[in-house]
């Protein structure tokens, strides 16, 4: 029950974030009726580059809220402007998401506020005057308290059951329009595969340095201290038995440190708990273990690749211990679940928000290692709160 909750907050949230974009589409739709008006009689010809490029920045707006791959910039002539595919695309996308996917948007915005009002009627409808407490319902006009309040719970179902569908209706055209189209220009895919192998090399790099230091600065110094400590004990062993003892003493203590080291950085390469237990299993040790109360849901049938698991969970443990660290939560939740052939992960927490990726708190590393397997990472942490984190990775064979 509480996996559809949050599913229905984060459609209300989309629906929202749609219906802003919404907002924009509608008044370039004025605008760009206004320039083919103003074409009509040869004004508007001139403003056709400038209506596209101002049509092209609102596409763009939804593409980042959808995270889909953008184009260049429109053609600087009209008639190429006109003839160009993507911009064609964008003017159908245009229609749609200005009307239905308005529409949508305004659904989802009005009726959680509904919601909220009708619930809560019964407790201070009294407060109003005579006139004014009989509320409406779509096209109804409805009376008593308990009807009021009924209206608002068949609300909040219809949100529960209905929302991430129509947030998934209103995002269609933006994820079938606004994508680049089969045959284009893929040098930007390039650019981006380009940058994404140069972060997931830096991520090696760093993780190569990583484990180098943990050998040097702790396992060899502890063998180092441990061969020392024999050498002081064979001398020892015939003229002070006591202090041999002692010393043997000191040097079992460095192996077992020495010992704990190496399995430490062992875990942090590959850990043994994913072939053990799985990745589900590897969570829950991960979400039991948290300084703050987490609720840990995995859907996950079958296994992905080692190392796509191996990623999923140092980007849960990452997560969890920035949540522990600096967020001052009180309650985090961990989702993974697969949708065909991708593996999505989604953490959040209630805590203060303003998650930075430039602050040192680990989220540029979690972005480097998810791009490095052409993932996608988006953090969403405004100041106050609430912080989400959505991750999506291919799950591999």
């Amino acid at each position: 029950m509480s996996r559809r909750l949050w599913a229905s907050l984060d459609a209300v949230a989309r629906l929202i974030g749609g219906l802003a974009t919404a907002l924009l589409a509608m008044a370039v739709l004025v605008w760009i009726g206004v320039v083919v008006l103003l074409s009509c009689v040869g004004v508007g010809i001139v403003l056709v580059p400038s209506a596209l490029s101002v049509l092209r920045a609102v596409a763009n707006r939804e593409r980042a809220r959808l995270d889909v791959l953008g184009p260049g910039l429109v053609p600087h002539r009209a008639r190429a402007a006109l003839r160009d595919v993507t911009v064609r695309r964008e003017l159908a996308w245009l229609l749609l998401h200005a009307t239905a996917g308005f529409a949508a948007g305004f659904i989802g915005l009005s009726l959680p506020a509904m919601m909220l009002q009708n619930t809560t009627y019964p407790f201070w409808y009294h407060l109003l005057p005579p006139e004014d407490n009989s509320p409406s319902f779509l096209f109804w006009t409805i009376t008593g308290p308990l009807t009021v309040g009924a209206t608002g719970v068949l609300c909040g179902a219809f949100i529960i059951a209905l929302g991430p569908a129509l947030a998934r209706a209103q995002e269609w055209p933006g994820r079938h329009l606004l994508a680049p189209p089969a045959g284009a220009d893929l040098s930007l895919r390039v650019v981006e595969l380009t940058a994404t192998r140069a972060a997931a090399l830096d991520a090696h790099a760093a993780e190569l340095r990583r484990i180098e230091r943990s050998l040097h600065d702790g396992t060899q110094n502890r063998l180092v201290a441990v061969n020392v400590l024999l050498g002081a004990v064979r001398r020892a062993v015939d003229r002070d038995p006591a202090a041999a003892h002692s010393a043997l003493d000191r040097a079992q203590d460095a192996a077992e440190q020495a010992l704990a080291e190496l399995r430490a950085v062992a875990r942090s390469i590959l850990p043994p708990v994913l072939a053990d237990r799985g990745l589900a299993g590897a969570l829950d040790g991960l979400a039991s273990s948290c300084g703050v109360p987490c609720e840990l849901v995995v859907d996950v049938p079958g296994r992905c690749a080692a190392s796509v698991e191996a990623t999923a969970y140092f980007v849960v443990a990452e997560a969890l211990s920035n949540v522990t660290k600096h967020s001052g939560a009180t309650k985090a939740v961990v989702e993974v679940t697969r949708q065909g052939s991708r593996l999505l992960l989604r953490i959040c927490d209630d805590g203060r928000g303003g998650a930075d990726e430039t602050g040192g708190s680990g989220l540029a590393g979690i972005r480097r290692r998810i791009e490095a397997y052409d993932g996608r990472f988006t953090l969403d942490s405004p100041a106050g709160g609430p912080t989400s984190m959505r991750v999506e990775l291919p799950c591999g064979s």
